[in-house]
């Protein structure tokens, strides 16, 4: 298949799960065409069957403040569509590229050329920027004329029905993870140059926006380490870092908190830790967490969206109601200071992350895409 892929390339969830669906899909023979504002993070462009694709939006007086970019990109998924013969477009991200490949789609069906459109709903284009009055029509009409929408979780699926007026059925396709990336080793990780021996590590990884609850990261880990000799590592940037570097001044716990930023080598870092901390008020899925799982990480967790379909509570972490600063706590000391409990959430956290190896996502997807193109056919030889 020759398969199109939009997505915006940071290093947000759905640009990750974008990039990493479109390398796994040409390494297994198909041929992929990313389209994106500039090169997606973690594409290795130098694979065999990937191609890049700018979107490149010219600046004119008239347009000095706004940019034109939903119009760019529906033009340029023409052009790519024409000129190598796409068999389907999957857009990840409902705003704009939904809205976009939606019209594509109708120029070049004036051209005799019908590009079946399947969009992934990945969590705040539904229940953030979605759900605005200004662009609520817009994506409930992106969503119903898609010839396929999937969700990353059921928590997702229930919320797209619930704030949208959606005809068109939703199928949930979690996010995945390659669990070899995450294969334990002996002398795997950098424990020594993050703590003492006896110290237990604590790890954070986010965008540190507001949604994170960065400040009751802070606050979880000041009771933990009353009780436990422990350090918290924080990996990520973002605004609301300096918020929460004064909360961790003001309970005097500078040293014992090390912040990495953006890191590579991000396996390193998880598989030196003995406890991940996702306290978000708002996660469709919870990715992050699961990378932690692969890295056999027990995650204390908040009930936000999809996190109770990836981190069993009680199984392999603990699950508590957003805010609960104060029973996160007693969860994470009573995890931390018994041993055997640690090791055996920390074999079930691996377990549970091995269901969503790539291995049994992937052909999820091939599936889907292969019904699209069959209704096609049948649609045209109908026609």
């Amino acid at each position: 298949m020759k398969i199109g892929i939009v997505c915006y390339p940071t290093y947000g969830g759905s640009g990750i799960v974008a990039t990493e669906l479109g390398m796994d899909l040409a390494e297994r023979g198909h041929e992929v065409h990313f389209i994106s504002t500039s090169l997606p993070a973690r594409l290795d462009i130098t694979l065999s069957n990937i191609y890049f694709h700018k979107v490149n939006v010219e600046t004119y007086p008239l347009f000095e403040e706004y940019q034109p970019y939903s119009l760019a990109l529906s033009t340029i998924i023409v052009n790519i569509a024409q000129s190598h013969g796409l068999d389907l477009l999957h857009v990840h991200y409902a705003i704009p590229h939904a809205y976009a490949a939606y019209f594509a789609k109708q120029m070049l069906r004036e051209k005799g050329i019908e590009l079946p459109i399947i969009t992934t709903l990945h969590g705040t284009d539904i229940t953030l920027v979605g759900n605005h009055p200004v662009y609520k029509p817009a994506v409930e009409f992106s969503i119903n004329h898609s010839d396929k929408v999937t969700a990353v979780s059921e928590s997702l699926k229930k919320e797209t029905y619930e704030f949208f007026n959606v005809t068109n059925e939703i199928e949930v396709i979690p996010n995945f993870i390659d669990n070899e990336q995450y294969e334990i080793e002996e002398d795997c990780g950098c424990r020594n140059k993050l703590a003492h021996k006896k110290e237990k590590v604590i790890i954070h990884v986010s965008n540190l926006r507001k949604v994170k609850r960065l400040e009751d990261v802070v606050k979880v880990f000041y009771e933990i380490q009353k009780e436990i000799p422990s350090r918290l590592i924080i990996v990520g940037e973002g605004p609301e870092w300096e918020k929460a570097n004064d909360l961790i001044n003001r309970l005097r716990i500078s040293e014992k908190v090390k912040t990495l930023g953006k890191i590579t080598e991000l396996y390193n870092v998880l598989c030196s830790s003995d406890l991940f901390l996702l306290l978000s008020e708002k996660e469709s899925f919870g990715l992050a967490a699961l990378e932690a799982m692969a890295a056999s990480v027990p995650v204390i967790s908040s009930n936000a969206g999809g996190i109770p379909e990836v981190n069993l509570d009680g199984k392999t972490g603990f699950v508590l109601p957003i805010g609960d600063v104060k029973g996160m706590a007693e969860k994470a000391i009573t995890l931390l200071s018994n041993e055997s409990m640690l090791n055996e959430f920390k074999k079930n956290a691996k377990a549970q992350a091995l269901k969503f190896d790539k291995t049994n996502i992937l052909p999820m997807y091939e599936e889907l895409y292969l019904s699209v193109l069959e209704k096609n056919t049948l649609n045209k030889s109908i026609n």
